[in-house]
Parts: structure tokens; sequence; C-alpha cells
């Protein structure tokens, strides 16, 4: 079959389209990459590349010889490295982007825990509600909430949140109780101003995903100011259970509306899929995934 580095030079081959171009990208003389490909297919028994002064291409057998190796030779290689990894302590700079409100609660914590297990490891967090762009943001990981659109990251789950709906005892007494979603239209809702939209909470209604309208007479853009407004009375909220844990705690807020719930929403770490984590990435992800096992989201 050939040696690792005769695979390494093929692949590169083919993919940069010349011998001249995979020399550059592996680092190694022209000589070199050339003697890899003749033992290769030496050692094969037929043609792989066809070659010109200005192109090399694959033979019909080297592209399906291509297809077959490729994928393995990139396991073979993250598999190395990972071991080598592993014998090292992990260093340098760990990029982690994450929810606004979610990190200061679970992210954090998580990044305290690892920071003292791995003193050589410095950790820059940047927070944002936005799925960052790994290629344009310089991270290593993300922290995401919600379903993830088609893309080519990797993903471990990490748990999932309740949305429910809330209110204070007072406003219930005062107003009603809502015992199903179109209730709502008759209530004041205290809803956020995003992109100048109208509010819409969705509801599992008769097995569907349904979105009600609602509406209310405060509106905020803080999510703060949001649950400051419903423990005042001023009308019913809706948002991640995580988030008011304590008030319904307290007893200060009731759920409602609980048999409407959409299914949880999954919080999910995701990194890039071209590559395997490097060691940092890993060891904070199995970190971040104890915590959580330790301090569940629902």
């Amino acid at each position: 079959m050939g040696r690792i580095e005769d695979l390494q030079a093929f692949v590169a081959i083919v993919e940069h389209g010349s011998l001249s171009g995979a020399a550059r990208a592996l680092g190694r003389s022209l000589q070199s990459v050339s003697r890899s490909l003749m033992a290769l297919e030496r050692s094969v028994g037929m043609e792989l590349v066809r070659r010109t002064t200005r192109r090399s291409t694959p033979t019909d057998a080297g592209a399906e010889f291509y297809r077959r190796v490729q994928p393995a030779l990139g396991e073979i290689i993250d598999a190395g490295r990972e071991l080598s990894e592993q014998r090292a302590e992990p260093s340098g700079r760990l990029r982690i982007s994450a929810p606004v409100l979610f990190a200061p609660t679970y992210v954090v914590p998580a990044v305290a825990d690892f920071m003292r297990r791995h003193p050589k490891v410095d950790v820059e967090l940047t927070l944002s509600d936005k799925f960052m762009n790994f290629a344009e943001d310089t991270i290593d990981l993300a922290v995401r909430i919600g379903k993830l659109p088609d893309s080519d990251l990797k993903a471990k789950r990490l748990g999932s949140l309740r949305r429910v709906v809330f209110g204070t005892p007072e406003y219930f007494a005062k107003h009603g109780r809502p015992s199903h979603p179109t209730e709502l239209a008759a209530h004041q809702c205290v809803t956020r101003t995003i992109d100048g939209n109208p509010a819409k909470w969705p509801f599992r209604i008769d097995g569907k995903r349904k979105l009600v309208s609602v509406s209310g007479r405060f509106r905020t853009d803080s999510t703060t100011a949001l649950y400051a407004a419903v423990t005042q009375d001023l009308g019913i909220g809706f948002t991640p259970l995580w988030q008011i844990r304590d008030l319904l705690m307290r007893g200060e807020v009731e759920l409602i509306l609980a048999e409407y719930e959409e299914p949880p929403t999954p919080v999910q770490v995701v990194w890039p899929s071209s590559k395997l984590p490097v060691a940092k990435t890993r060891l904070f992800i199995e970190v971040l995934t104890e915590r959580l096992r330790k301090d569940p989201l629902e």
C-alpha cells in the first residue's frame, strides 16, 4: 500500500493539482513528492496520476483510490495527533463564544474549573447571541442554543432548555389564569422588541407547532427589564426556565400553559468538522459536559 508519507503526497497532488503545489503544501521538496508518488504507484501496480508539464490529474483508478484513501488518511493523522497531544500539557489560548446570559451562569464556572486544571491555557470568552462564524471570528468552539442550521460543524449536545410562560400570583388573581395559548390575546404580555417584529410565542397545539401573537403595553429590549416588569405585575412573560428558576423557587412567579410547551431547545457545543479538536478544546468540552451534568439545564 505504501508509507503514510507516500499517501500524503498522493492526496496533496490530487487536491492541489500539481506536484509542485503538493510540495509547497507539505513543506517537502518536489523530488521528495515525486519519489513518493512513484513508490505508491509501484506498490499498487498502476498509474494513479497523469502528469503534464503544468498539471497533474488523477486517472480513473487514481480518482477512486483518492475517494477511499483521503478520509482514512485524515483519521490516521488525526489519531496520531490526538495521541501526541495527550502526552503533553495543553497550552496557548482557547477562544470560546457563548450566549450573553447563558455564559455567566454555566460557561464561566466551567472555564474556572478548566483553568485551575490547566494553568498553561489562557481563555478568551466572547459573549454573543448570534451564531459566530469560525473562519471570520477566529474562535475554537462555541456554545449555541437552538437547532443548528445545516453546516459543516461538529456538535456535542450538552442538554436542553425548557421555554416557559410565567406571571405573578397577583397578576393571575386579578386578571385570571389562561388555560390555552389563544387566551393570551386577552392578557397583557411583556414582550421583547427584536427587529421590530410583532411578538409571537411558540406552542405545541394539537401536536403541531403554532406561533401565537401576543401584545401588551410594556415592551423592552432587555431580558432583565422583562423579568422586573413581570414581577411588577405588568403582564405575562415568556423565557427559558433556567433564567427565572430563582424567581420560581421564591414563589414570586408561577408557570402556566406547561402542557402546551414546545419540546426543549437543545444546547450544544460546536467546532469545525474540518479538524479534530486540539487537546485544550477537547478537554474544555469534557469539563463543560461534566459541569452541566452536575447542574442540569432543565
